[in-house]
């Protein structure tokens, strides 16, 4: 895996969610009802908003535990 991917997943595994009902919890640990609501409804423009849709990509296949390990 190259460099730049590997260092994207390890932000992705230590990135919170901002606000809301989950406020504080890691973006991989998201409940998967609450990410298919965000890609039904549409993810929010950005950065924050393609992680998000990184995240339902690595639990609609499965791999959210790989994710977990790269956790600090």
């Amino acid at each position: 895996m190259a460099n730049n991917q590997q260092h994207e997943l390890e932000k992705l595994a230590n990135t919170k969610m901002p606000y809301g009902k989950y406020k504080g919890k890691f973006l991989i640990d998201l409940p998967e009802h609450y990410i298919v609501w965000y890609y039904n409804k549409g993810f929010p423009t950005g950065k924050f908003g393609d992680m998000l849709r990184l995240v339902y990509e690595i639990k609609l296949n499965g791999l959210e535990d790989l994710v977990r390990k790269l956790k600090y």
